[in-house]
């Protein structure tokens, strides 16, 4: 067991050393197993190939060998993307690279057959060495498409920064044995020998990549492309503007990433050339790769994953052009001076500058480029990765040989005719540091896409009312009101214009006024006498007091009549006071009224106050309901206000509700208290809410002193929030903020809402001056120090709790009344572990809730909806959203927060930044230390500390027990009251009072079983 232990332990350090997570481990050594075992063998043949190559052609041959591979590239990644048409992809990227090891063996014997016969076989001979040459390039584009396509199936977004670069480490120690053991076998072997060598080891790589398929068939698909379900088909074409835009930028990347190594292969092939021979240059190339390989495997062990995960896939992926356009630069720029100045370079100092370039190349191309070049086929939907993997990356590839080979035999045709020859290297120098420049661009340019295409698989892109185009709009409003549909929809249309445009209702609503069904008049005349009181639709308005059908129906009457009178400059009086008569109905009489009581004389003031009198007083709930809605309209109360305290507490809702309406329009301060009362009851909320909108910054104190106080409901100040956040001021923004700083826990979570909700609203996308950044920072570091104790107090229970429950055993011993407590402590520190992870969630919650307040919201809901997935995949994609998306300075702790990993590892990286501090606590103590936390918990986690206290034996502070009696939320009183009755009847006999007045059923009902217990007189 020891033996055992010690393993896990060393294994556990080497994972971590390597940056890799043990389920990861065995998909990485195969991976990794397969790719050093090709890799192995590609080094020989190509190494040998190419002794072979420059010894029999030269080195300014190598531009056709560039072209011809193109063409041979090009005509296998077609038809390595065919093939997955036809056949699984299992089959494919298992098949390709034995079927392609064929010719390899076929074309050593020709040549060895032929180098001793007459002239044509002589001629035979040179060819199969051209072959040769130009099958090793298409098995490299091949063996590299497998093991990208292989490892995009096997890791998700985000093991593959961990693992591919240890992946990508089998071509490294590929160059090192390769490298090392070449001249060995160049010494006892002929070149043909060491090439069918070679292919024999390829086809064992393949093997393992075969093991592999069949140990993770749910990786790769047993069905070809063409047998893709038709809905994911469908899915795909949503997205194929983007993504064939993102592929093609792929393959430019792709194509001049590749062609800056062709050019300075090429240059650097051609100094060995001049400077060895024959077997030589295969032992230079050996040595040379040996020792690139020993850096290459350092780089990529210690650097690689780390570089990627801190700096970004974009910035590391910029490191190739940039070195090697920097060293070209110098390069030229040193050989242009000493052509100037009449001093020529040694041959030998060119080819150690190229030398340099070329190890630089290798060493960022292995490390960086090819770690980070597959991750940026991640933000591809799996269901066409394998494919737009197959045509941009191989496709780039092979076409990249074709770019180079044109751009080489074109500059050595224009210094040949144009160019001095002292000037021939400098050309293409110059050329290749300007093609490693465009590829810097073109870099800049995926990046800009990257994340917005991983968003929009997400599918959670939004519209909003502030992008409508408003001319678009309004006739789209008057088609919808003209044309024969659903009164709902028309009504739905009106609400929305009210919303968009209420200044400019009038101007679409009132030509179509005497259209319009009486439901959808009435609406209409709010609207427009809301927002939009203008003489100019005064014609339309007359149409309806005309009309037989306005005047059967009082309601629209009277608010055409209201409209008239208030548009008009001089309006006749006397013929507004004949509608005081009791022929009229009561909602046509109280509009005269409250129109008279505005603007009438002192006697048809009188007459208006009698009529509103009587319906105010009126036993029909209808006639006082209209009583008071005329009252909202008066400007003068005078003598009606001693009904106000009657009316707001008559019988009827309807009544109540139009009570509150009236104070708010009529700015009675006095009975502001009754609006905030009524946030309390669900009948008159959303009508309080309304009224106190209409009074702005007034009823802010008040509304903010119900925030603030924790111990009201929780409902009513979650309504006072949404309140303010409709109060459209600077005021009401200021004292949101304040609250947002100021509020814990699950206040704090409604506070942002109601926030991001006014923003949107507003208008305001992603805080637009950015003056609140700090502060939001701020607040996000507060959430990761609040983390820190959770995650400290998850710790404490996992590891403490059971030896926690085995003490409280020992020490209360095996009594009837302590009968299993072992049982109960074990099962409440389950639960409070349980309401600890809930927490956690609400955290969470909260952090992105802040970072939407600083970051497009597409893109945070993106990251959101991968990461609240079940599935490793989606998970880690919501990552990479959040890590290209997020600039902030706790942006590292944030994504392993946000990770699937566990607790005590989050703690660590907690620690580790400074965020928190670890201490191990015994159970007692760390309960104690949670009910500190007070508001910052939620209310069921802080009932469970305290039933966990109560029979763990936990002594508590007073000041947390008096917190939690009067905590607004039941079952925390209910677990206070618990826990009193325990651990101190003296004291819970002092507040037998106060709780005989609970409004919570359970509390009265443990108090009245405690009286009835302890026979205790009421």
């Amino acid at each position: 067991m020891e033996l055992e232990a010690a393993y896990k332990n060393i294994l556990i350090r080497v994972l971590k050393w390597v940056n890799l997570r043990s389920e990861e481990a065995p998909r990485t050594l195969l991976m990794f197993a397969f790719y050093a075992t090709t890799s192995v063998g590609l080094r020989w043949v190509e190494d040998s190939s190419i002794a072979l190559f420059l010894d029999k052609y030269g080195a300014n041959t190598l531009p056709l060998i560039y072209i011809a591979s193109a063409v041979v590239g090009i005509a296998l990644v077609f038809l390595y993307s065919w093939l997955q048409k036809i056949f699984s992809m299992r089959w494919v990227i298992v098949a390709a690279l034995p079927c392609m090891v064929i010719p390899l063996i076929l074309l050593p014997v020709i040549l060895q057959i032929t180098l001793s016969t007459n002239l044509q076989a002589s001629q035979l001979a040179l060819f199969s060495v051209f072959l040769l040459r130009l099958w090793v390039d298409a098995l490299y584009v091949i063996n590299q498409l497998n093991t990208s396509i292989a490892a995009n199936q096997l890791f998700n977004i985000q093991e593959i920064k961990r693992t591919y670069p240890l992946v990508s480490s089998g071509i490294l120690i590929a160059d090192v044995i390769g490298g090392f053991s070449l001249p060995t076998l160049v010494r006892f072997l002929k070149l043909d020998k060491i090439i069918l060598i070679g292919a024999l080891v390829i086809v064992l790589g393949t093997w393992i990549l075969l093991h592999l398929s069949k140990k993770y068939p749910q990786a790769f698909s047993d069905l070809p492309q063409s047998q893709v379900n038709k809905s994911q088909v469908s899915r795909a074409r949503r997205l194929s503007i983007p993504l064939r835009r993102y592929a093609l930028r792929l393959f430019l990347f792709g194509l001049l990433i590749q062609a800056i190594g062709l050019l300075v292969d090429f240059q650097y092939f051609s100094q060995l050339e001049s400077t060895f021979k024959g077997k030589e240059i295969t032992s230079f190339l050996g040595v040379f790769g040996g020792i690139l390989g020993l850096f290459e495997l350092a780089t990529q062990l210690f650097v690689s994953s780390r570089a990627i995960e801190r700096l970004g896939i974009f910035f590391t992926t910029a490191i190739l052009p940039v070195g090697v356009g920097a060293l070209l630069t110098v390069l030229a720029v040193l050989s242009s001076l000493s052509i100037t100045f009449g001093l020529k370079i040694p041959g030998l100092l060119l080819l150690c500058g190229l030398t340099l370039i070329k190890f630089l190349d290798e060493l960022v191309r292995y490390t960086f480029v090819a770690n980070t070049a597959t991750l940026l086929f991640q933000p591809i939907p799996e269901r066409v990765r394998s494919r737009v993997q197959t045509l941009s990356g191989g496709f780039a590839e092979a076409a990249a040989a074709g770019f180079a080979g044109f751009i080489i035999l074109i500059t050595q045709w224009i210094t040949t005719h144009f160019i001095p020859v002292d000037w021939h290297n400098l050309v293409l120098i110059i050329e290749t540091a300007i093609v490693a420049i465009i590829c810097v661009g073109v870099i800049w340019a995926l990046r800009s896409q990257y994340v917005d295409l991983l968003v929009l698989s997400a599918e959670n892109g939004q519209l909003s009312v502030t992008n409508v185009d408003l001319p678009y709009f309004k006739r789209a409003v008057i088609k919808a009101l003209q044309e024969k549909g659903n009164e709902d929809d028309k009504h739905s249309c009106i609400e929305l214009l009210s919303q968009i445009d209420p200044q400019g209702a009038g101007e679409v609503l009132a030509p179509q006024l005497p259209m319009l069904t009486p439901g959808l008049q009435h609406k209409s005349l709010q609207v427009m006498l809301e927002y939009d009181v203008n003489p100019a639709y005064l014609p339309q308005i007359r149409s309806l007091l005309e009309n037989s059908l306005s005047k059967a129906n009082p309601n629209i009457f009277a608010l055409a009549l209201r409209y008239v009178f208030l548009a008009e400059v001089s309006p006749n009086l006397n013929q507004l006071e004949e509608y005081l008569d009791s022929e009229h109905n009561s909602v046509i009489r109280g509009t005269a009224a409250a129109l008279l009581l505005t603007q009438g004389t002192t006697k048809q003031k009188v007459a208006a106050t009698k009529t509103l009198q009587w319906m105010l007083t009126n036993p029909e709930e209808e006639i006082r309901v209209s009583g008071v809605k005329s009252l909202a309209e008066a400007s003068y109360l005078q003598s009606l206000r001693i009904y106000i305290p009657s009316l707001l507490e008559d019988e009827s809702l309807k009544v109540r509700n139009a009570v509150l309406e009236m104070i708010a329009a009529n700015h009675l301060e006095e009975h502001y208290s009754a609006l905030i009362k009524g946030l309390y009851y669900k009948p008159t909320r959303l009508t309080v809410m309304k009224s106190l909108v209409k009074l702005g910054n007034e009823v802010l104190p008040m509304l903010s002193a119900l925030v603030h106080d924790f111990y009201q409901s929780e409902i009513a100040r979650v309504y006072a929030l949404r309140t303010m956040s409709q109060i459209e001021t600077l005021e009401a923004s200021d004292t949101l903020w304040h609250h947002l700083e100021t509020s814990k826990g699950k206040i704090k979570s409604h506070v942002l809402r109601v926030l991001l909700k006014r923003d949107r609203q507003l208008g305001i996308s992603a805080l637009v001056d950015r003056c609140y950044e700090t502060r939001v920072q701020a607040l996000i570091e507060g959430e990761l120090i609040l983390l820190g104790q959770i995650y400290a107090a998850s710790v404490d229970f996992k590891f403490q709790g059971e030896v926690y429950a085995a003490y409280i055993e020992f020490k209360t011993g095996e009594t009837l009344q302590n009968f299993h407590s072992k049982k109960k402590v074990v099962a409440l520190c389950r639960l409070v572990q349980k309401a600890i992870s809930e927490l956690e969630i609400d955290i969470k919650e909260r952090l992105f809730l802040l970072l939407k307040l600083l970051y497009p919201l597409d893109k945070i809901n993106a990251a959101v909806f991968n990461l609240n997935s079940e599935s490793r995949v989606t998970v880690a994609r919501g990552i990479e959203i959040l890590q290209h998306t997020i600039n902030l300075p706790s942006k590292s702790i944030l994504l392993s927060i946000f990770d699937k990993i566990a607790a005590t590892e989050k703690l660590q990286k907690l620690v580790e930044t400074g965020y928190t501090q670890y201490e191990q606590m015994a159970v007692n103590d760390r309960t104690r230390k949670l009910l500190e936390l007070e508001n910052s918990l939620s209310d069921w986690c802080w009932a469970c500390c305290i039933h966990f206290a109560q029979v763990a034996r936990i002594k508590l502070n007073p000041i947390q027990i008096e917190g939690s009696l009067r905590h607004p939320c039941g079952f925390v009183r209910e677990a206070a009251v618990a826990y009193l009755s325990i651990a101190s009847p003296r004291l819970f006999i002092k507040a037998i009072p106060q709780l005989k007045k609970d409004s919570h059923p359970l509390v009265i009902a443990q108090v009245n079983e405690f009286i009835e217990k302890y026979k205790i007189e009421n």
